[in-house]
């Protein structure tokens, strides 16, 4: 077993993922794939009114049909399903409604679960669903967002009010900057104020694979098999809730197909299935239709952002307050209450704010509750200032990239902290910048932009900037416990060494889509000097990997990579005597390089496979020194960490119809080292995609009754590849400096950076019709509208085009040479 040659560096190679070959031949295992013996199924009956008294349900009908086994309310479970919970209450006095997994006597949506029915085939439960009679006594809805901010109409009449929670972030009252009040006072004198409405749509995660559970409760142990992205807090949860001993229940998250928050809730019919599965004693399942993931699953963003931004007259920003309502739906869902607080650190971004004020309103309504969506907070941040930095840059007739510049965070200031108090360990935005410039073209595409304008080309130019920075890594345990966040934000792993030389590494980050299989394998095949193929990963399991908190917020790298990290380096620890002893050799005189200890100065050495062995023999140790190299690590961050980028995005309009057209995305991200770059750029792609589709196709859009009417892929416009196009993607690198890799998170970069890129390029294109917005999605009809109530088309300005903005042909201020502090 002697080692020969030294493995070749595994990080920041390109590999492919290990996992890819029997997800994409169908060798793998979905929840719905799972079939054991004597199992029923599940099917759920849903309100169809947004808000309704439950007056009685008939079952008998239902309990009559064919191959039915049970049919059961919210009466029948009162006293054992509990209420789901929510794990950040924001603030003492947050406002929570009762949450049973099965509606007791008043529906709160259209969707919730008013009654379950279990018969032995999936056809046998949804027919006999549609047997059960239930009369409702409609009542009036809570939909508008303002007007329920308002308490105009109670989602929830019982609790006197709409509003959840009021919470706040001042800089001067955090000791972290100076008065926005004043700020802003002082700019309506002497500077520029800038005022704006934002509207970040409802949107719906759309996984891949719906939602699937299923219960076996013939063992010793409840086996809960879920798609979901959290097994150990699914474990948790159940246990708490339901009054399991948490020994007794194991969850596994088998291969899932993406989640994208979506799967990070612990959902009613997660414990419906446990509540039955017990009551029957047989093994459930339930896997919910497309209408049904998209009506009752949780939703994400859907907030009115108010925002003022101040600065002195040459575009120095002094004050940003943000004054946001976020629309919580019918419950407040797992951390749902607490995604505008994890947005409020960035709305400054990478920029030096003296002065920042940021309030949430959470608001219920009797829709379907919100909850993390892709960057979970941050995406709304992002879009918000830098949709600002581009408007104070029109106001001042400058170029968008210039106005960022002049107020950015400089390489050499790093560390830096921020107005909200974060420190920013590492970054460099004119290095990203500049590349990005360089890869787009920028000064050409500029001069094109002039030449149609020009030209009064009825197909009009338009070229969007985005930069920004996020928090993830999700994070120090401290900082969460002081915002009231019900778990910490540590990771774990465990690296076993087997006696054929082979690894298995454990970790509490189970994968959905992102492929850790492959890239922690490289991690540990480096530390170890084993090759990559001896590595296996193992995940998504409470019984193999009891401890984790689980994959969301770009946190699997930053804080389970360095979990492995140190235990790899345990593992190495334990292996140093050992080696000693058998080199008949001073621990102290041992080097440890690709894999084999070596005694300094001589050709002596030992492979770690063949320590492995011996070990396991046991045969000849040290006296003291336990048979065993495997070891555990938990790793709590000090810091979260700030991956940054540069976005710019060129999109053509065709005045005449509204159509929008993308014509070239460049994005230059900054993610520390990189670990495997092909896995970066299928998560920066899909990323991109993602935020992408906000800003010009995606939205979840109620009726007047409260009825999702964009509850399929019909109405629900998920972009396809022949949507959008090829893009430019590179990367400059500032490793990060708390932790051993160097690493920042990724998977969340591009839908953060993206929409706003794109909405700029929209509005940028369309901007000398006099028009400053046009509200997400950007359809062609909105597109078509603005134009067309604006007086423009076909080119032609109208005369509100008069007001400052940067020329592209010449790089100067336009016509007007603002000196008061109006708004724009």
């Amino acid at each position: 077993m002697t080692v020969t040659e030294q493995p070749a560096a595994e990080i920041g190679k390109d590999r492919r993922r290990k996992e890819d070959q029997r997800l994409i031949t169908g060798r793998t295992r979905w929840t719905d794939n799972l079939t054991l013996p004597g199992m029923l199924h599940m099917s759920m009956v849903r309100s169809p009114f947004a808000h309704a008294r439950i007056t009685s349900i008939d079952t008998t009908e239902a309990k009559a049909a064919p191959n039915v086994v049970a049919v059961i309310t919210g009466k029948d479970i009162a006293e054992e399903q509990g209420s789901l919970p929510n794990a950040w209450p924001i603030t003492p006095d947050q406002v929570t409604p009762a949450h049973p997994p099965v509606a007791i006597d008043r529906a709160t949506f259209a969707g919730e679960i008013v009654a379950v029915v279990v018969a032995r085939s999936a056809a046998a439960a949804r027919d006999a669903a549609e047997l059960v009679d239930v009369d409702y006594e409609e009542l009036p809805a809570a939909l508008d967002l303002k007007e329920s901010a308002e308490d105009t109409v109670l989602a929830h009449p019982d609790l006197g009010t709409n509003k959840s929670a009021l919470w706040v972030f001042d800089s001067a009252d955090a000791g972290t900057g100076g008065n926005v009040e004043e700020a802003i006072a002082k700019a309506r004198q002497d500077g520029i104020v800038i005022e704006r409405e934002y509207r970040q749509q409802r949107l719906i995660p759309a996984f891949m694979e719906p939602r699937s559970v299923v219960v076996d409760p013939t063992g010793e142990q409840i086996t809960m098999w879920s798609a979901t992205q959290v097994p150990h807090i699914l474990r948790f949860l159940l246990a708490a809730v339901l009054g399991v001993s948490e020994s007794k229940v194991r969850v596994i998250a088998p291969d899932v197909g993406g989640g994208f928050g979506g799967k990070l809730q612990t959902t009613p019919e997660e414990f419906i299935a446990m509540v039955m599965a017990r009551r029957l004693g047989k093994p459930v399942k339930f896997t919910e239709t497309r209408s049904e993931s998209m009506m009752a699953a949780h939703h994400g963003r859907d907030q009115w952002q108010r925002l003022t931004l101040s600065a002195e007259k040459d575009g120095t920003v002094t004050g940003f307050k943000v004054d946001l309502l976020a629309d919580l739906g019918s419950h407040v869902a797992l951390i749902g209450g607490g995604v505008p607080v994890l947005g409020a650190f960035m709305y400054n971004a990478i920029y030096k704010f003296p002065s920042y004020r940021f309030q949430v309103q959470t608001v219920l309504t009797n829709k379907a509750w919100t909850d993390a969506y892709r960057g979970a907070g941050r995406p709304e941040a992002t879009f918000a200032i830098e949709r600002m930095m581009t408007e104070l840059a029109v106001e001042l007739g400058v170029d968008p990239l210039e106005i960022r510049e002049k107020n950015w965070i400089k390489h050499e200031e790093f560390p830096f902290t921020s107005v909200a108090g974060l420190e920013y360990d590492s970054g460099n935005y004119e290095a990203a910048t500049a590349l990005a410039k360089e890869h787009f073209g920028y000064d050409e595409l500029r001069a094109e932009q002039a030449r149609r304008r020009e030209a009064k080309d009825p197909v009009q130019l338009g070229i969007g900037v985005s930069t920004f920075t996020e928090m993830c890594g999700l994070a120090p345990s401290r900082v969460l416990g002081s915002l009231d966040y019900g778990a910490g934000g540590w990771e774990h792993a465990s690296v076993r060494m087997l006696p054929t030389g082979k690894v298995e590494v454990l970790t509490g980050a189970s994968a959905h889509g992102q492929g850790h299989e492959t890239a922690f394998s490289q991690i540990v095949a480096d530390r170890l000097g084993v090759p990559f193929e001896d590595v296996e990963v193992l995940h998504g399991d409470t019984q193999v990997t009891p401890k984790g908190l689980d994959t969301y917020g770009s946190r699997s790298l930053v804080v389970g990579g360095e979990a492995l990290v140190r235990a790899a380096d345990k593992v190495v620890e334990k292996a140093k005597p050992i080696a000693a002893h058998l080199l008949e050799a001073s621990a102290d005189d041992l080097d440890f390089a690709g894999g084999r200890f070596t005694v300094r100065g001589t050709d002596q050495g030992m492979g770690i496979g063949e320590i492995a062995l011996a070990t396991f023999a046991a045969h000849n140790l040290p006296d003291g020194v336990e048979p065993s190299l495997d070891s555990d690590a938990t790793f709590d961050p000090v810091n979260f960490n700030y991956p940054h980028g540069t976005h710019l995005c060129a999109v053509e309009i065709d005045t005449e119809t509204g159509a929008v057209k993308m014509r070239k995305y460049t994005c230059v991200d900054d993610i520390g080292n990189v670990i495997n770059p092909l896995i970066v750029a299928g998560q920066v792609h899909g990323g991109l995609v993602q935020g992408i589709a906000q800003a010009l196709w995606e939205e979840a859009v109620y009726d007047e009754s409260g009825t999702l009417v964009s509850a399929s892929f019909v109405d629900y416009l998920v972009p396809t590849a022949a949507d959008t196009i090829s893009f430019d993607v590179d990367h400059t690198t500032t490793p990060a400096t708390t932790n051993t890799l160097g690493t920042k998170g990724v998977g969340e970069a591009g839908t953060i950076a993206s929409t706003p890129a794109v909405v700029n390029a929209v509005v940028d294109a369309i901007r000398h019709f006099g028009i400053n917005d046009i509200q997400m999605p950007c359809t062609p009809e909105r597109v078509w509208r603005a134009i067309h109530d604006s007086g423009g088309g076909g080119g032609e300005p109208t005369t509100e085009a008069a007001a400052p903005h940067f020329d592209p042909a010449s790089g100067n201020q336009g016509t007007a040479d603002r000196t008061d502090g109006a708004d724009s």
